[in-house]
């Protein structure tokens, strides 16, 4: 017996429905529910609106409900897709339109890439968000993805957390590490990373995330920092065991160890083109190697205290190097010598970057979760973003936020026919987040002050 096709199907099996006739009103409640093919259940009476859970009689297994909040997020795709739009009937930057102080100029914000003769587009001064770990411990490492959307935090606890870069949201966490991890880094071809922790040992992971690879015994002390060749055949390591390694991908086998340091070396960087190598450690020295013979070639003493980061420049003459000694330095390996000092932080560099294709432009991170923004140069930083934190012995948060405005001056320093960026310190606000003084008191206090630009250079600048 031929069983019948359950209710609501995709072909209606039977008499054709009645012909429905146009009505005077375009509302839907001129037309009856015996008009429609598909069957549907009677609505229920008009009411006060339910809540949106289940409710159960323990009161815990229902959904709970949710306050409808407004998320934040990062969409750069208007701006790729006007300059694609644009960049078709320009020949240069010549043509390009310039940006107007309204807001109805917002549609012709192109992406920093299409403002290369300009570093000051790419300065980063507008907080965004803040994302919290569920297990609430310190991040040692911070990296992009390849393809920029999303980003990878490594923790003390060993975990790898990935999070959205666009909306904020947590994505996925991944148990990567036994212990601490110290060092992550990308393969220029962007199909592997290296990681190394507290334990020496170090780890290969696909983009998926997914663990091909694990030497436990690369080092006898925490892996401090990984650089990969341009080629990717090969890839550096450094150590708090006193030595630097070279390292065949392919097989993650040790080709030769540099010897040379007399302390924890904490950072490493291999020459963007060349067959050389970077380090800096905890006895204040920045070495030279050759990675091919081992040698080493050059020391620089120009720290007095630990050198706790180590970069080349894209260009792959300049290496800038930071130090506990609140210090940043740049030497030039073709003349062997040191270029510029940049002084500002008061606490420990720790971290250094430079811009992709500024190659002027690069950002330094202090302990004090300072960042400062720095033009080759220019002796003090084109902007700065200073937190402190807790003042202890009453119960106060303290946010401290320099605003720097940057503006184009004439009395700026002319390169070319571009006028570099001159800071106008114009005023400090203070804000005075009050409690846990009283139990029941919770309240802000906003204070703003004065500062003109020789004071605070004498405070924040100076030594």
């Amino acid at each position: 017996m031929q069983q019948q096709p359950p209710p609501g199907g995709d072909f209606h099996r039977g008499p054709p429905p009645p012909t429905m006739m146009r009505q005077p009103s375009a509302s839907s409640t001129n037309l009856s529910p015996l008009d429609y093919h598909h069957h549907h259940p009677p609505q229920a009476a008009p009411g006060p609106p339910h809540p949106n859970y289940e409710g159960h009689g323990d009161g815990y297994g229902g959904k709970r409900m949710r306050k409808l909040t407004q998320r934040r997020a990062v969409d750069y795709t208007s701006t790729v897709v006007r300059y694609i739009q644009t960049r078709m009937w320009q020949r240069d930057s010549r043509d390009r339109t310039i940006l107007q102080h309204t807001p109805a100029a917002a549609i012709d914000v192109l992406p920093t890439v299409a403002y290369s003769d300009n570093p000051s587009t790419s300065f980063a001064a507008k907080f965004v968000h803040t994302s919290l770990n569920k297990n609430r411990c310190s991040i040692n490492q911070v990296l992009w993805t390849p393809n920029g959307r999303r980003l990878i935090t490594g923790s003390q606890s060993g975990e790898f957390t990935l999070w959205n870069g666009q909306s904020f949201n947590f994505e996925m966490i991944l148990q990567a590490h036994d212990q601490a991890i110290r060092s992550m880094v990308w393969s220029h071809n962007d199909n592997w990373m290296v990681s190394g922790d507290d334990g020496g040992a170090i780890k290969y992971w696909q983009s998926n995330m997914n663990n091909v690879k694990a030497n436990k015994s690369a080092h006898k002390e925490s892996v401090q920092g990984v650089s990969f060749c341009r080629t990717d055949l090969k890839f550096c390591s450094c150590s708090d065991d006193t030595t630097v390694k070279v390292w065949d991908f392919a097989r993650c086998h040790e080709e030769r160890s540099l010897t040379g340091h007399g302390w924890d070396v904490k950072s490493v960087d291999w020459h963007p083109t060349k067959s050389l190598l970077v380090s800096g450690g905890k006895d204040n020295l920045v070495k030279l190697w050759d990675a091919k013979s081992g040698k080493e070639l050059c020391s620089f003493h120009g720290h007095k205290n630990t050198v706790l980061c180590v970069k080349w420049n894209q260009n792959g003459n300049w290496v800038l190097t930071a130090s506990k000694d609140q210090i940043i330095k740049l030497y030039d390996i073709r003349a062997m010598k040191e270029l510029e000092s940049f002084r500002g932080h008061r606490k420990d560099v720790t971290a250094l970057a430079w811009h992709p294709f500024h190659e002027e432009y690069f950002v330094s991170g202090s302990y004090d979760g300072s960042i400062f923004h720095w033009l080759v140069g220019l002796k003090f930083p084109v902007l700065m973003i200073i937190v402190f934190g807790i003042l202890h012995g009453i119960q106060l948060d303290i946010f401290f936020a320099v605003v720097v405005m940057i503006t184009r001056q004439s009395s700026g320093a002319e390169i070319g026919q571009e006028t570099l960026p001159v800071i106008n310190l114009t005023w400090v606000k203070i804000k005075v987040m009050v409690n846990k003084i009283l139990p029941l008191v919770g309240a802000f206090l906003a204070i703003s002050l004065y500062l003109n630009h020789q004071q605070l250079q004498d405070h924040l600048l100076l030594d």
